[in-house]
Parts: structure tokens; C-alpha cells; sequence
């Protein structure tokens, strides 16, 4: 995965000056480009549009400086539509517009990237494959700033206005494992890995049955195989690690790559904090060889 990874940055490397193709991307790595976005992102905390736009305005710095490249060349060179588009792009990547860089004693480089592995540990996993049939997450929803570590003070807010009688009535869909509220999680804005944006998250229950579910949101989910992974102690900064373990180690190092589908979550009994049970569930396939 990680050989795959860094021949397509390699691809995206030569083709700063024209189109990068997707399509292309995905036969490097072998994945669909939703998995190699998500995986890049998880990996190097920006966004692949992020990288691809710091990368061009790096090197445009350097034509600019060495090359004796007027402005106007260098926007186009780098796919911008107008002057006007790229100087405003450059000068909020570097603080000085391109046409204050033949004069800058103080340039600012972005570095092409390459990912290595790197061992940090022997700390156990605790995961399964299952496949599902087609559900339902039936709840609340809402749309609530990223946030990795400590309580979403939106979330909460989110389960606050949840009245008991409508939790007795979502409890009453239930019809399938795990029988309890669960988290979900989908529609992350671009820069998620940097806490930037929001998501939609929702409160609810799942359910196989086919209702008038009447004041609530429901989501729709395919059939899928989805890894789930268990951990169990404080909560909920043991939840909070799994996510990045399973981001940082177990993704790039597995057989499997993400679907899009919500990323679902739950809690066992809260009564004791420092030991609380959670399971997070991803939707996966295998790669194709």
C-alpha cells in the first residue's frame, strides 16, 4: 500500500503542469480514489487538493524566482484561469504576491511528500469483518464542527434534544445488533483530518424495518462488509485513539479499503468512565490485485 501510495504521488508529481486523472490514480494504487483521498488525508492531515494547490504554488515560486517567469505564465502554467485567481492563491499560500518574489529575501517551499512506515508499538487491535445486509439508522441528525479529541459540545447538545418519549420510540425500531443508540458519522467537509469543517452526525437506532419513521432522519445504508474494532478503558480518549489507529496503521497495512457509507459508533455503559466499551464501524471491500 505504501509502495502504491508513493507512485501516485509520484503520477500527481508529473503532472502538476496538466491534468491529474483519477481514473489513473486508481490503477496505481489499486483502490477507488474515495479510499486513496480518505487515506491521504488520514495520513499527511491535509487534503489531496490541498497538497496538489501547495505543491503547483511552490514550484510556481521557484519558476518566478529562477526561471524568469512573468506572473501572467506562471498561472497558467500551474491550470489557474486568470491572473487575478493565482496571485490571490499565492499570496494567501505566502504571504507576498508573485510579483513581490524577485525582491523576497523570504520564500516559502511546500516539499513534495512520500509516506514511510513507521513500527510504534506491538498494541493489539481488536477487530472483525461482518458483513450486513441493508439497514436503516433511524434518529437526529445534525451538522457539528470537527472535532478529534475531548466532548463535541454539539454532539451533546444533539442527545440533549432528544426527548425520552422520542428515544422510547427509536428504541422500539431496533430490530438488529447492536440494540442500542449508536453514533454515526458521514458527509465530512474537505480538511476533515485538520479538525477543519463539519460532518453530519446522528443520534439514533438501527433498524431493518420498513416505516413511516415520521419525525425523524433516516439514513439508508447498502449491503456492506464493514470492520469493526473494539477497545475498552477511558472514555472517551481509548474511542479517540482507536479512530487514529485505525487511520495511521491498520488502513494502509490491511487488504481492505473504505467505502463511503457512515462511519457508525457505540458505547457500552457509561457507569464507569475509565472503563467503558466502544466499537467503531467502517465500511470496507478488498482490494483488487
Amino acid at each position: 500500500m505504501l509502495k502504491s501510495l508513493n507512485e501516485a504521488l509520484e503520477y500527481i508529481e508529473a503532472h502538476l503542469n496538466d491534468e491529474i486523472d483519477e481514473k489513473e490514480i486508481e490503477k496505481i494504487t489499486g483502490t477507488s480514489i474515495y479510499h486513496f483521498r480518505r487515506i491521504f488525508s488520514f495520513l499527511s492531515g491535509m487534503t489531496l487538493g490541498e497538497y496538489i494547490r501547495n505543491r503547483k504554488l511552490s514550484n510556481a515560486t521557484f519558476d518566478l524566482q529562477n526561471e524568469g517567469m512573468s506572473v501572467t505564465e506562471a498561472a497558467f502554467k500551474y491550470g489557474y484561469e486568470s491572473v487575478d485567481g493565482f496571485s490571490r492563491a499565492f499570496k494567501e499560500w505566502s504571504g507576498i504576491s508573485p510579483s513581490e518574489v524577485k525582491k523576497s529575501t523570504r520564500l516559502k517551499a511546500f516539499p513534495k511528500l512520500s509516506f514511510q512506515l513507521t513500527i510504534k508499538g506491538g498494541i493489539d487491535m481488536d477487530y472483525r469483518i461482518e458483513k450486513k445486509e441493508s439497514f436503516k439508522i433511524v434518529g437526529k441528525k445534525k451538522r457539528v464542527p470537527i472535532q478529534f479529541k475531548g466532548i463535541n459540545q454539539e454532539i451533546v447538545e444533539l442527545a440533549k434534544s432528544i426527548t425520552p418519549e422520542q428515544r422510547e420510540k427509536l428504541r422500539s425500531y431496533a430490530d438488529m445488533e447492536p440494540f442500542q443508540v449508536v453514533n454515526a458519522s458521514f458527509n465530512f467537509d474537505d480538511g476533515c483530518m485538520e479538525e477543519k469543517g463539519s460532518l453530519d452526525h446522528m443520534i439514533g437506532y438501527l433498524t431493518t424495518k420498513d416505516l413511516d419513521f415520521e419525525e425523524f432522519d433516516v439514513v439508508k445504508v447498502p449491503a456492506l462488509t464493514w470492520a469493526i474494532f473494539s477497545s475498552k478503558g477511558p472514555f472517551p480518549n481509548v474511542m479517540q485513539e482507536t479512530w487514529a489507529k485505525v487511520a495511521s496503521e491498520w488502513l494502509p497495512s490491511s487488504d481492505y479499503e473504505l467505502v463511503e457509507a457512515p462511519n457508525i459508533s457505540f458505547t457500552g455503559d457509561l457507569s464507569d468512565m475509565n472503563n467503558v466499551y466502544s466499537e467503531i464501524w467502517f465500511a470496507v471491500k478488498k482490494k483488487e490485485k
